[in-house]
């Protein structure tokens, strides 16, 4: 069994904005896997089912970020499952460019109060975690600029990203986060090309 959480506020008002980008993540891995179906569990909207040969649950804590150990500590605790094997957190990063995603197999919190609260809840720094790009704020009030929407060229970055997280989230599944690091970590993003021709 494996755990793969993407952080992000529940509400209409939080869809689609940056700070939920690790749901946004989730709801595309769902997508691609046809998982559908998700009920209530463990404070999170929960799917489950096989992902690269390997049953997973998918979790989207609905806690509000500033929460999300709650029902990562929960789930773990109910599974018995090990954080530095079978536990991989999605979440959204402001020291990285859009099209950038960094996968780490332990590490601080950079900041992130969900990433805060998990690692408070497990008592442990040590599970990995896969940083998705949602770039610098620049001028703008970082808390207001990641509970804001991505602009036009950002959704465009975003949606092929999404894709590599995806891909980077099966090879953890697969192979582990070594060998997930090693395919996925680079500085490369997509290209003003590319995003014309999307």
């Amino acid at each position: 069994m494996k755990l793969i959480v993407g952080l992000g506020n529940p509400g209409n008002e939080y869809t689609k904005t940056r700070h939920n980008v690790g749901f946004m993540a989730i709801a595309r891995l769902a997508s691609r896997h046809g998982l559908t179906g998700a009920k209530a569990k463990f404070h999170s909207n929960m799917l489950d089912g096989q992902i690269a040969g390997h049953r997973c649950v998918l979790l989207e804590p609905t806690t509000f970020m500033n929460r999300s150990g709650l029902a990562v500590r929960e789930a773990v605790g109910f599974y018995k499952l090990d954080p530095v094997t079978d536990l991989l957190v999605m979440v959204d990063d402001v020291a990285l460019s859009v099209g950038q995603i960094r996968l780490r197999a332990e590490g601080g919190t950079g900041g992130h109060n969900g990433l805060a609260d998990i690692q408070q809840a497990l008592g442990t720094p040590s599970y990995p975690r896969l940083r998705i790009g949602i770039d610098p704020p620049g001028r703008v009030v970082q808390s207001d600029y990641v509970l804001g929407r991505f602009t036009p060229e950002q959704v465009i970055r975003i949606d092929s990203t999404l894709d590599r997280v995806c891909d980077a989230a099966q090879c953890w599944l697969h192979e582990g986060i070594a060998q997930a690091m090693n395919k996925y970590n680079t500085n490369s993003k997509t290209t003003d090309a590319d995003a014309t021709e999307s």
